[in-house]
């Protein structure tokens, strides 16, 4: 885990953008062995249109069965405006509280967020698997930087490239659904990514841990409005 103190909310864009790229190069691209993962994580972080309170979510499951072994749901300030390229600045903060409340740690991480597949080498999967220190793998939704290769699948998944770089794949997890953007995050390189990714996909597009994560704060800031 590296030093908390240098990862403090930089106060300014520029301040930001120099952080990540002296924490990008701490990032640990590595196998990870996912026949030795039983529980995963997964992460949302939801903000209300003109709040300045973000809920943060974290739901661990079995990997085996994904049944649900502990979750926590919290609200907490916003403390970084939103800038692209940024977001983790604004949701690391409530989400490293969201795992300081489990009673269970999990052995790798999913985040709904990209990783390396970002303009500077540094997204959110990047920044929480640091803090935490545990394998993390970024899956997101849509595609934020590079370019998709769709002449030939590698299998059921695309390479995402930036210049000669692969820097991700569109991995297709349901048949006519769009794909999901995976990268890694650290401690994992992109084969192991992809499949943690394929043992977390049950009947939906979307990584059954990131779906629960996403229903929990879902719920929770419904019950609270």
């Amino acid at each position: 885990m590296i030093d908390m103190n240098t990862l403090r909310v930089p106060g300014t864009v520029a301040e930001a953008i120099a952080q990540q790229r002296c924490l990008r190069e701490k990032v640990r691209e590595e196998p990870l062995d996912v026949n030795a993962v039983r529980l995963v994580a997964g992460t949302d972080v939801s903000f209300g249109r003109f709040s300045t309170e973000a809920w943060a979510g974290i739901v661990v499951v079995r990997l085996q069965d994904m049944q649900v072994v502990d979750e926590v749901v919290l609200r907490a300030p916003i403390g970084f405006p939103y800038v692209p390229g940024l977001l983790s600045y604004r949701e690391s903060p409530p989400l490293l509280e969201a795992w300081s409340r489990l009673r269970v740690k999990p052995d790798a991480v999913l985040c709904d967020a990209h990783g390396k597949a970002h303009p500077r080498r540094f997204g959110m999967a990047c920044h929480f698997g640091l803090l935490v220190d545990t394998p993390t793998v970024g899956c997101a939704k849509s595609l934020l930087c590079g370019r998709m290769e769709t002449m030939s699948p590698v299998g059921d998944w695309y390479p995402i490239r930036e210049g000669e770089e692969v820097i991700g794949a569109a991995l297709l997890t349901q048949p006519n659904a769009r794909p999901v953007y995976v990268s890694i995050g650290h401690r994992v390189d992109l084969p192991s990514a992809l499949a943690l990714v394929r043992r977390c996909v049950l009947r939906h597009r979307i990584p059954e841990p990131l779906r629960l994560a996403h229903a929990l704060v879902t719920r929770a800031r419904t019950a609270a409005s």
